[in-house]
């Protein structure tokens, strides 16, 4: 392979990335932050994954992966289900636990882009209950004194958005952080999460 080769591999190697297959079942990886929740990696047939508990119906999270300010995506493949009229929440996010989060609220059918607890832009989208959904967030500096942060999630077995499904210009300095998950299992079900990357950010969608 020529030098611009390598040097391609390793841009588009991630700077972190788990699919829990060489995970213990029943524990958490050492790496990972628990914020709270009883997370613990399962399996299912040949597929391992980290898994948050039905109960309680509360808010919980894990930080993974190195401490960045911007530059960075991360990406996941999550599962939930509805019950009846209750749904769950889940997110990925990007610096620390106060930074950006993209979530799918299905009891609203939006896709929402927050800083903290301040929801920053929103777009309808419809969530498939009982199917796999890939979440993709990153922050990249556009300009001095401004960062670009962009989200968008599809279904699994359906195409990848060829274009962000959701962006902001954020303008208020951004903190260094880790990425993260997180999960509100409102419907009293179990959120499975799967495939966690974070990789530089890119400028094409």
């Amino acid at each position: 392979m020529s030098l611009a080769g390598v040097l391609c591999a390793q841009e588009a190697r991630p700077l972190y990335e788990n699919n829990f297959e060489k995970s213990e079942t029943g524990k958490v990886p050492d790496e990972f932050l628990v914020l709270d929740g009883g997370f613990a990696v399962q399996q299912e047939g040949d597929n391992k994954f980290l898994e948050l508990p039905g109960a309680p119906l509360e808010t919980f999270g894990v930080l993974f992966g190195s401490t960045e300010k911007e530059g960075v995506s991360v990406s996941a493949r999550i599962y939930g289900t509805a019950k009846g009229r209750r749904f769950p929440t889940f997110a990925v996010g990007l610096n620390g636990v106060g930074g950006f989060k993209l979530q799918v609220s299905p009891a609203k059918k939006l896709l929402e882009l927050s800083r903290g607890d301040n929801v920053r832009a929103s777009v309808p989208y419809e969530w498939s209950s009982g199917q796999w959904t890939h979440l993709r967030l990153q922050i990249r500096k556009s300009k001095d004194g401004a960062w670009k942060v962009e989200g968008k999630a599809w279904t699994e077995g359906a195409a990848e958005p060829s274009a962000w499904t959701i962006s902001w210009d954020e303008k208020e300095e951004v903190p260094a952080g880790r990425a993260s998950i997180f999960g509100s299992p409102y419907s009293g079900t179990p959120i499975r999460f799967d495939d966690l990357v974070v990789a530089a950010a890119s400028e094409k969608p």
